[in-house]
């Protein structure tokens, strides 16, 4: 996968369970491992919001393009 969620590591930083920060952010925790998982197929621009405003980062620090090798 090109596209490369890095929640798992800016949950970790900031030390706040999956429960808190789906509850925060208004996803349920199922969705938010579909995105930890690398399953997801889209993402809505207010939900990338509602996720920046509660782990105080930028798009970039979420989402992470790798190259296909």
């Amino acid at each position: 996968m090109a596209i490369v969620v890095e929640l798992d590591v800016l949950l970790a930083e900031r030390r706040m369970s999956v429960g808190e920060f789906a509850a925060a952010v208004g996803i349920t925790p199922a969705n938010v491992a579909v995105l930890k998982n690398g399953r997801a197929k889209a993402v809505r621009f207010a939900t990338l919001e509602a996720i920046c405003r509660v782990l105080e980062c930028q798009p970039g620090d979420v989402l992470r393009y790798v190259p296909d090798e």
